[in-house]
C-alpha cells in the first residue's frame, strides 16, 4: 500500500507553508474520548489567536488538527508558531500533554507533535490509506463529527468510498478558501 506524506506547502511556493499540522497521537490505551477531547480544545486555542482550524483521522489512533494559512511566512516561523501553541498545552496541562517526542515522556499523555512543520517533514495525506492492519483512512472530519466522538476505524479503504457518496458536502470544503494568518500581534507573542 503507497502512503502519501506531503509538505505543507506546495510546489509553488514551497519555502512558505499553507498548512500547519499539530499531530495529537495519544499513549498505548488512553481512551479515544480524551484524543477528541484534546483536539476540541486546539480548535478553541486557536480561534482564541484568529485561526480556523479542520480536523483528520489519521489513519493511526490519532487526531490531526489543520490550520490553512496564506503561505507568507517561511518554515521557521511556521514551526516556531506551532511549538509556542503546543507549549502552552503542556505547560497548563502537563498531567495530559508532552512536547517530547520520547515514548517515556508520553506514558498516560498525549503527544503534541508540532514537528510536522519544519522544512521537509511531512503529514499523512488527507484519504491517504495506511499500511497498516485494517487499512485505515487518513479522513478530513467535521468537527461535528469530532464533538460526537466519530472513532478512526470506521474510515477503511472499503469504507470510506462509500462515506464520500453519502456526504451532502466534503468536511474541509472551506479549507481551500479560506484566507487567514497568523496576526502580527499573534507573531509577538510567539516571539516570530
Amino acid at each position: 500500500m503507497l502512503e502519501i506524506h506531503p509538505w505543507g506547502s506546495t510546489v509553488e511556493k514551497l519555502e512558505t507553508p499553507d498548512r500547519i499540522t499539530f499531530d495529537f497521537d495519544p499513549d498505548v490505551g488512553l481512551p479515544w474520548e480524551r484524543v477528541t477531547e484534546a483536539a476540541i480544545e486546539m480548535r478553541e486555542a486557536l480561534l482564541g489567536v484568529g485561526l480556523q482550524s479542520f480536523p483528520k483521522t489519521t489513519g493511526g489512533k490519532g487526531l490531526h488538527v489543520v490550520v490553512p494559512v496564506t503561505p507568507k511566512l517561511g518554515w521557521d516561523a511556521i514551526k516556531d508558531f506551532s511549538k509556542w501553541v503546543a507549549e502552552r498545552f503542556t505547560s497548563t496541562y502537563p498531567d495530559r500533554f508532552t512536547t517530547n517526542m520520547a515514548k517515556r515522556a508520553r506514558t498516560g499523555r498525549i503527544f503534541i507533535d508540532y514537528l510536522r512543520n519544519g522544512r521537509g517533514a511531512t503529514a499523512v495525506g488527507a484519504y491517504s490509506a495506511r499500511a497498516r492492519p485494517g487499512a485505515l483512512v487518513a479522513t478530513p472530519l467535521s468537527w461535528d463529527e469530532v464533538e460526537s466522538g466519530i472513532k478512526p476505524d470506521r474510515f477503511t479503504v472499503s469504507t470510506v468510498p462509500d462515506r464520500m457518496k453519502r456526504l451532502k458536502s466534503d468536511p474541509w470544503a472551506d479549507i481551500y478558501q479560506l484566507a487567514q494568518s497568523i496576526s502580527a500581534k499573534v507573531r509577538r507573542a510567539a516571539g516570530i
